[in-house]
């Protein structure tokens, strides 16, 4: 692939900056965005010109953490820099769509949960047996070096990696040096497809794997030949050691299609797809949540309903009308 040059100038565009401004302001309500959004024009030309001069520096992270559905840490950057994120990855996405292979559904336009799901369910019924791997702490193991080169084959524009490097050097909280994406940022998630981009095409162009789905650091192999399958694990394992990342060996795992795979939340069989036992939980206790708060008069009704569509829609992914039912009747709620 071609590297790009003289993107930078996209990046830096007043309107281009502005548009990244109104698209980070998209659901934040903090004093920082409403302060930056009131004087939008001061500020952006204030931060266009700390970009021209290269006196642009990332501001601190506030972090905090998640426990559902799995402990996370998450770094929340700054508004402004979060300004400069979206328009920093609005110049990159087109360059990583040209490189990125079709089956990488994590954070890009056209894909998404739903789409790594249902394609899983296309290999599942295609194929019989399958390995799922899942690398071992991604986001915090991440080698800054093997990124920085990744992006260098990618773009020649030399501000255009000066900027990607200055987010690149500031790491995760608690990383090791040289190591880590912060959770939470916009970049971090481009950075991750850039990343296992190259693990991506060495095991559909080199290792030839059949059926072959990835979101983020989760993926999924497929195949008819189970000791061919097991070889492409193997090849896997071998090729993440030499990117820096080690796959979660109890994570591991080759079997039947038809027992079912368990991907993204959900059971993953050749010919129905249900929620995991996790998921089950958690969507009980979303909906039993939001009933209380309606009955005690904490929302009003059409929060109830707009939260109980956005809940009943996500189940729809699979096979779970009776349950969503169940777990609606409970509640006392016509779904």
């Amino acid at each position: 692939m071609r590297r790009c040059g003289n993107i930078f100038e996209g990046v830096v565009d007043f309107n281009r900056l502005c548009l990244s401004a109104k698209r980070a302001a998209i659901g934040t309500r903090t004093i920082e965005s409403f302060s930056f959004m009131a004087d939008l024009e001061r500020e952006v030309f204030r931060l266009q010109s700390e970009l021209l001069s290269r006196s642009y520096c990332p501001g601190e992270y506030i972090t905090f953490a998640v426990k559902d559905p799995k402990p996370r840490t998450i770094s929340a950057s700054p508004f402004r820099d979060r300004v400069v994120h979206h328009a920093l990855c609005a110049a990159l996405d087109p360059l990583l769509e040209r490189y990125l292979i079709d089956d990488c559904y994590a954070c890009r336009v056209g894909k998404g949960t739903v789409a790594a799901i249902d394609r899983a369910h296309c290999f599942a019924g295609r194929y019989a047996y399958y390995a799922k791997l899942d690398v071992r702490h991604f986001f915090e193991t991440a080698d800054h070096q093997i990124l920085k080169n990744a992006i260098s084959r990618l773009v020649k524009d030399p501000a255009i990696i000066w900027l990607a490097d200055l987010f690149i050097d500031k790491g995760a909280p608690g990383s090791m040096a040289g190591k880590g994406l912060p959770i939470g940022n916009l970049t971090s998630q481009n950075f991750a497809n850039l990343y296992l981009g190259a693990f991506d095409h060495f095991m559909k162009e080199i290792v030839r794997v059949p059926g072959y789905v990835r979101y983020m650091d989760d993926i999924l192999m497929f195949d008819n030949n189970r000791l061919r399958l097991r070889d492409s694990v193997g090849a896997a394992d071998l090729f993440m050691k030499g990117i820096r990342l080690e796959l979660k060996d109890e994570v591991c795992r080759r079997g039947r299609t038809g027992d079912g795979i368990a991907f993204l939340g959900f059971n993953i069989f050749p010919s129905f797809i249900r929620f995991d036992h996790c998921r089950r939980r958690r969507f009980a206790r979303r909906v039993t949540a939001v009933t209380k708060k309606f009955q005690t008069g904490e929302v009003s009704f059409q929060h109830l309903l707009s939260s109980m569509q956005s809940l009943i829609g996500w189940a729809g992914i699979g096979d779970t009308a009776a349950f969503t039912r169940c777990v609606c009747g409970r509640n006392q709620i016509d779904s």
